[in-house]
This record gives structure tokens, sequence and C-alpha cells, in this order.
């Protein structure tokens, strides 16, 4: 290798041009090399008295070359032990770690043992002053090659090298902890070792995900609890899956071992019908008195087996508490995330959730990342569960540093992680603690890790527990006795005991209620709830009021009034304005401009995101107008003095993960409407995980309510197969138990109702609704004035206002845009003996308003369900089996069963949509 490997374009002899240069005029080069330079003699120089007695030689030629690599081959030396040396870390506590090439040796520098007692000017660049390579050498080793390794030299930011580069290089990366720290940590290393034994022997052959073999979390996130506080933080929002979630919950969060052994016994939660989720899922939240007399408050937010779902999830709760509790400061709320390595590189719910992290819309101060790094992931190695060096190095891509710590040096792992909280509260971006250690069991404790790494279990069986390994270490360094080790050991495990006969006499689990603090105005629902919606029209003088100034863009006090808007933009705004002052009809733009609008005069906080959400993918919403010199404004955030903040952000382009924070957004902030848009319905399966785990059933499982809402922009419009269906289907085959709301508007004043009853209702539950397109210009789609105002509410079902029902034969049952062109056939043949009543809301199924519909038209012989979707899609199969409820008997109108949503040809859609239409009026 060459020792001037990063000059290694460049000629020996121009440096020593350069040096002559400096001898002649120092000021006559830069002061980066009249600095080294200077370094340079004051290292060379003999400051004896015979020295000074001697007469000065000009050795320059002579000396100068060689000096000068030896200084550049040192400061390379450094380079590489900063760049490189986490790949010869000792980090990998149960075995050797892979050969990388490129090994860290004097040699390949163009130094060797001859010069380790010369004295190199090098040694300012890490600290300690003109410096032996001998110490220098020494402290490069220490600092990086050690129990911990860094990745941090891809970050772009200087400041953040060279702070990262001061704090571990001013400790060697080597913490020096007094005897009462030590106690705690070992007390921490002794509590989750010995839990884990105990459920082992307690509760044989019982499912529990054990964290044997990464322990050492346990006191690395009581350092950061302790820390934390000290540094000023609040509140920490936990998300994790499932290994070593009991350990977590109970030597982190403090639920109590009786609680949780009594899960083990299989007790029910309470007696209210909860049927809960196995005990490795179950969120907890707790306030935690740390030893300084500070209190934090801690969550653990429930997760499915879905690994890293609950990420996205975790970052959303974390923002609307900054954002709604903390005022937003980020110092005072850290989210933290434990991870598989597995998981880590596999799910790419992680690479999104990263780019999310400095995303105005979602950023959250900075999220520190802790990796229970097994090396194992079921059954596959490492080998086969990555393409990369490390599990960790998605992380690159947001440069955020990397360290990675050996489980077995619980020191290390303490300091580490104290390292990385305070890198976030400094610099307010996500870090990394990969904690290397090993998994002392199978996947989990019923399975037989031997079938497929025999070699690794081997090892592991031999190898000691963490807490023997630190405590050996205490005892040779003098810091505590062998008795003093054993007695604390003993003392809990008794403890343990105690509580497990106290768990004995529990007749129930428990279960966290979370109708308290944020949550303690909603109750929840009952079955009347359903039966009608309340009242939610708004004062005509209010309305009007309203309309006016959330349409006026150039009004007095308003930033909008010293900006220059596109020409097209103003007119729709006074177009707006004139729906509801001269034309007293108003379209869908305006209907939801004025539910948002009429929300935060009250004082309800609106966040909306999604992709195209500022704009509306079709050019409907124009929430975010932007002016001439590229100024956004948004007129919802100033109408009045006193109002709530109206958000709207246009998403990275993500489904998974904006949902996924947008219920977390949801989850922690229920006196907020919180809305997520797709593009098109059609792209929300790519949310699927948490449209199912959490949105679903969240409330089931885990008895936590949420009242985020879904729009989903649907309908068959000849636009093919990937632009024309958000797959009602799989949203109603979801729903049971009034566990959300699934409604498909066909008016502009419903939309408006729809959106206000969300914060209406003494309860909070998801909301899925089915957007329009075509409808958003549609000549019909248009609602009177009168439908927003007083006494108004949301229209579960719409009856036909055109026929004559004593005269009705057929009546046709429909939903969403399909009215519409069942409505043109009906009124352009002036068909008055057929009906058509739509199903706004398709979930709470509204039976009670249906019956009234089958008794106005109690003539008719026939009852039909039309949709444009295939017989195999759409709402049918949920109609078909909830019609049965009220003693009819449907026929259906609707395309032949497909395996693909629509066809692609627009012709072919025409044609198809005709006959559906012509179908439904025959005979």
């Amino acid at each position: 290798m060459n020792p001037l490997s990063y000059l290694n374009n460049a000629d020996i002899g121009a440096f020593e041009g350069l040096y002559q240069q400096y001898q002649q005029d120092p000021n006559s080069i830069d002061q980066e090399w009249r600095n080294f330079f200077e370094g340079f003699e004051f290292s060379k120089a003999d400051f004896s008295q015979e020295a000074q007695a001697k007469p000065v030689v000009d050795h320059t030629e002579e000396v100068v070359p060689e000096q000068f690599q030896k200084e550049m081959a040192v400061s390379n030396l450094i380079g590489a032990y900063r760049q490189r040396g986490h790949m010869f870390a000792n980090t990998n506590p149960v075995r050797p770690r892979r050969i990388h090439e490129g090994e860290i040796v004097l040699e390949s520098f163009g130094l060797s043992e001859a010069d380790m007692d010369t004295e190199f000017h090098a040694g300012t660049r890490v600290g300690i002053g003109n410096a032996t390579l001998r110490e220098i050498f020494e402290l490069l080793e220490q600092t990086y090659c050690g129990s911990i390794g860094v990745e941090y030299k891809f970050v772009r930011t200087i400041e953040i090298i060279n702070w990262l580069e001061q704090k571990m290089e001013s400790c060697r990366n080597t913490p020096n902890f007094s005897r009462e720290e030590k106690i705690e940590l070992l007390r921490k290393t002794n509590e989750a070792v010995a839990f884990e034994s105990f459920l082992h022997t307690k509760f044989v052959g019982q499912k529990r995900f054990s964290l044997e073999g990464g322990e050492s979390i346990i006191p690395a996130l009581d350092m950061i609890l302790e820390y934390g506080a000290e540094l000023g933080v609040e509140e920490f929002v936990i998300g994790m899956a499932h290994r070593g979630r009991l350990n977590v919950l109970a030597n982190i969060l403090g639920k109590t071992y009786s609680d949780i052994f009594a899960e083990f016994e299989g007790k029910a939660f309470g007696s209210d019908g909860f049927s809960g989720d196995v005990k490795y899922h179950m969120g907890y939240s707790s306030d935690k008195k740390v030893r300084s007399g500070k209190k934090v408050h801690l969550s653990l937010t429930p997760n499915p087996s879905h690994l890293e779902a609950v990420n996205p999830v975790v970052e959303g709760i974390s923002r609307a508490k900054i954002d709604q509790y903390h005022e937003g400061n980020v110092k005072k709320l850290v989210p933290i995330l434990i991870h598989g390595d597995h998981s880590m590189a596999g799910q790419g719910i992680i690479y999104e959730v990263l780019q999310m992290s400095k995303l105005p819309g979602y950023e959250t101060g900075g999220t520190v990342h802790l990796v229970i790094n097994n090396q194992v992931g079921f059954t596959a190695d490492f080998m086969e569960g990555r393409s990369s060096t490390y599990c960790t190095d998605v992380a690159k891509t947001t440069l955020s540093p990397v360290f990675h710590v050996n489980a077995d040096d619980i020191e290390a792992v303490a300091y580490v992680t104290k390292l990385a909280l305070e890198f976030r509260q400094e610099f307010h971006r996500d870090v990394f603690v990969d904690i290397l250690g090993y998994r002392r069991h199978g996947h989990n404790e019923a399975d037989e890790p031997r079938f497929t790494q025999p070699d690794l279990y081997r090892r592991i069986a031999r190898h000691p527990k963490v807490r023997e390994v630190y405590s050996k270490k205490l005892v040779e360094s003098g810091s505590f006795t062998e008795k003093e080790t054993t007695q604390m050991e003993d003392e809990f495990k008794q403890y343990l005991n105690d509580r497990l006969e106290e768990s004995k006499q529990q007749e129930t689990a428990s279960v966290t209620s979370f109708l308290e603090g944020v949550w303690s105005g909603v109750r929840r629902a009952e079955e009347k709830d359903f039966e009608k919606s309340p009242k939610t029209g708004v004062s005509r003088k209010k309305f009007v009021e309203i309309s006016e100034l959330v349409t006026d863009l150039s009004r007095s006090g308003s930033p909008g009034a010293d900006l220059k808007f596109f020409a097209k933009i103003q007119k729709l705004y006074k177009n707006r304005r004139k729906m509801v002052t001269e034309k007293k009809q108003l379209d869908w733009g305006m209907a939801e401009t004025m539910a948002f609008a009429t929300l935060v005069t009250e004082g309800t906080p609106v966040r909306l995101s999604g992709q195209d959400s500022g704009r509306g993918t079709f050019a409907h919403r124009h929430a975010i107008i932007t002016s001439e010199d590229n100024t956004k404004h948004v007129p919802l955030n100033y109408l009045f003095k006193d109002q709530a903040p109206f958000e709207v952000y246009n998403s990275f382009l993500s489904e998974y993960g904006v949902l996924g924070f947008e219920y977390g957004y949801a989850y922690a902030a229920p006196t907020s409407l919180t809305i997520w848009e797709a593009q098109f319905g059609d792209f929300a399966n790519g949310a699927q995980i948490i449209i199912d785990q959490f949105i679903s059933s969240s409330e089931t499982k885990w008895h936590r309510m949420n009242g985020v809402v879904l729009m989903l922009p649907h309908g068959h419009e000849g636009q093919g197969p990937e632009h024309s269906s958000a797959r009602i289907e799989r949203f109603l085959t979801l729903c049971a138990g009034n566990n959300m709301q699934i409604v498909n508007c066909t008016t502009p004043a419903n939309i408006f109702h729809i959106l206000r009853r969300q914060m209406a209702l003494p309860f909070r539950k998801p909301l899925v609704i089915f957007t329009p397109k075509s409808l958003l210009r549609h000549p019909l789609c248009l609602s009177l004035l009168d439908d927003f105002l007083e006494g108004t509410h949301f229209l579960e079902v719409i009856d036909d206002d055109f026929v004559d029902a004593s005269s009705v034969r057929k009546v046709l049952f429909c939903s969403g845009k399909v009215f519409y062109d069942l409505l043109e056939c009906q009124q352009s043949s002036d068909v008055k003996d057929i009906a058509i009543v739509r199903l706004e809301q398709l979930y709470p199924f509204p039976k009670k308003q249906l019956l009234s519909i089958f008794k106005r038209y109690s003539g008719a012989k026939q009852w039909c369900w039309v949709q444009e979707e295939p017989e195999n899609m759409g709402a049918w199969s949920f109609v078909l089996r909830t019609f049965s409820e009220t003693g009819k008997v449907l026929d259906l109108v609707a395309r032949d069963a497909d395996s693909s949503p629509a066809v692609g040809i627009p012709q072919v859609h025409t044609a198809e949509q005709k006959n559906l239409v012509h179908r439904a009026f025959e005979e």
C-alpha cells in the first residue's frame, strides 16, 4: 500500500519545494500547510544545550522527503483507523468475525516497529499533541478496534465528524464508570438474565422469545433513560418486535412481574370480553422515576408479528406528541426503535422510515436505533440474510452514524448508547447502535437451532452468560467481591419467586386502559351510536363568513395579500366564493375545504398527508397554493387568530410508511382529524400490513381506538386495472364488531358531514372514504348550501326523489360513482318506476335506514344491487351476506367475475359500462 495513498497522484518533489518555500517565507503558502510545517519543525527540533551549541547545517535535501513521508504515513494510519477500524474491531462475542481485506498494519503505510518510539506531530490529530507512534497506535487500536467499531466517515458534515472524533478519541471509546454506576449496570444485567432464566424454568416450553444472548440491551436502555433525563428528555416512545419484549416490559417499563406471570398462566384480560393478543405483542406505558429524582414517561407501542411494521407508527406517535404536547421541542421526546439484525436488512419499511426522518411533515428530531443482533434469523445464517457487510448499512442513506458493539461488554454497550443519545440530542439525526450478541435458544424456546447452525450453537452452549462475564470482570478489577455479586443474584431470584406466588392469587391479567390523559374525553362505542349520525351542520352566518375568509387570497393581514398567484388559482378561489354567496351550490372541492375550515375554526387541528395532497391528485383541492415567486401559501391557516392549525403535506412516494405514520399520529392525537390520502386508491394495498394489522384490528387486539381517516380515490372510468379500484371488497372483509367505518360518498354535502362527524362522535373508529375522481367536476355532483347548514347531518342512505314511490316496481341499490351513470339513464328516459337508492355508508351497515326504504317501496317486486366492479369484487359479497338481515333477496348487476379489477382499453370500458347500465333497467 502506498504510504501516501491519498496523495498518490502528486509529486513528492512538489512537497519538498513547498517546504523550501515555507522556509523562505512562511506567509507565502496556505495556512493549513503552514500549520503542518510548523508542527513538523517543532517535532524535529532538539532543545538540548548540546544541540543549541552546534552550528546550523542545512539538511533539507537529505531529511525532508523521508520525514515528510513518515508524517504523512502516520496521518494516513490515523485516517485508516477512523475509516476502516470497525472492520477489525472485537465486536463478536461468540465466533471469529468475517475476514476483511486491507488489514491495518504498520507495514502497509511504510512504517515499522523501528518507528514506534519516534515522535510525530500527527498525534495532534487525535488530541494528544506530539506523540510517539506507539502512543498513537495504542490510542487508535483502543478507540476503533476494541469492543466498539464505528462507521461515521461517510457523514458529509464536518461538524459532526469532528464532534464524534473528539468524543471518542478523548476517552478512547473506553468508559470510566463510577462504582455506583457499575452497581446499576450489574443490577440491570442481573435482572435481565435472571428474568429469562426464571421464565425458562417456571414456564417450560412456553413461547416467550427469549432475550438470552442480547440481555445487554436492558442496561443500555436503562442508561438511555437515566442520561436522557439529565439532557432534558421527558418522554421516550419505544417500538420493538417480540424478542426480548417481556424483559423490556418488566425491567424497563416497570410492568409488574406478577402481571406477566399471570399472562403465562393463561388468565384472561379482565371481564369485558377483550380477546387480546399474545403477551409479547401488547403495549404498555408508565411514568418512571430515574435515580436523579426526575420523571420520564415511557410507552411501548403494541405491535404485530410483522417485523418492523411498528416503526412508522412509533414515529407518528412521537411527532403527534412533539407537536401537541411538547410545543414542537424535539429535545423533550426521543423515539427508540429496537430491531433484529435480519429484519433490519430485509424489511423495506426500514428504508421508508429512514427517508421520512428529515422531511418537514414527518421528522421527529432523530431516532435512536438499537439492533439486537443475534447473527441468525429464525434458521437463516447472517450470510443468507443480506448482501451488505452489515445489517445496518441502510443507515448510510441518511448519513446516520453506526456504532457496532460487543454485547458481552456491558460497559461498552452502556457507554455507546449514552453517546448515541447525546449525538441525537446534539444534531437531531438518527443514530444506530448494533449490539452484536447471539440467540441462546432457537427462534422460540421449542425450536431446535442445532438443525441449521450446529457449530454456532456448540459455541453458544459453551459461552458464559453475560452476567457471569460482567461479574467476573468486576471481581477481577476489585470493584466487587464474588459474595456481593452472588448476593444480588440470589435476592432477585427470591423476589421473582414471591411475585410468582402473588400472580397465582390474581383472577385476571391486567391490560392498561388508554382512556386516560388525552383520551379521557373519549368513550367506547355502543351499538346505538351507529343508528343515526349526529348533526354536524353549521349556522348560515358562520358558514358564509368562513367561506369568504377562506376564499379571499388578498385579504389584508394575510400572507397572501403580498403574493401574486397564477391567474387560474385566483379564478378558482373566486368561483368557490360565488358557490356560497351567489349560486348556493357547492362542488366537492369547496365542500371539503369548508369541512376543514369549520373544524379548525372550532379548535380541531387537521392534518392531511399523502402523495400530491396539497394540490390533490386531480387538482380539486389546492390547499397549498404557490405564488409566482414559489412561495407556498395555505389559506386555511389564516382564518382566525385563535384557530387550530391546518397541516397539509405532500408525502414522499410511500404508502406503507406514510399510512403507518398517520395511524401513529392519530393514535396519540384523538382530538385531531388525521387523514392519509392515497394518490389512487389502487395503491393503498402497498400499505396492506398497516390496514390489516393495525387499522382494522387494533381495538380488538390491544384495546386501542384510532380515528385515522383514509381517503382512497375509487371508480371505474376507463383508466385501466391499476387506476380504478381501491378494493372495497378487501376492506369490507375486515369489518366486524363495528370496528371501522366504510363510506362511498356521492355528494359534496356528505363528504363535508362525514369529515365533521369523525370528530363529533364521542368515540374514535377508523374511517375509510372511497373518494371520487370524475365526480370532482361532474355537473350534477353538487350540493345545495342548505345541505350544509344547521340541523343537517351525514346521510347513510340517500333515497330517490325523482320517482313516484307508489308506482315503483324495482329498486336499484348502489354505492359511489355508478349512481350518476344510472341517474343519467333514468332521467333521460323518464323512468319513474325504477328507484335508485344510494348506500353512502356500507359499514356499519345502515339496517334501520334501509328498513324505511323497504317500507316506502312496499309495492316493489325486484330488488337489485348494481356495482361497476366485477362480480367477485366490490361490495357485492358483503351486501349479499348483510342484506339477509333485512329479509330481502337481491339480484346482481355487475361486470363478470375477473382476476383484474378493470380493462385497459377505454373503448372496451365504455361498452361494458353502457351494457351494465342497460341491464340494470331492463325488464
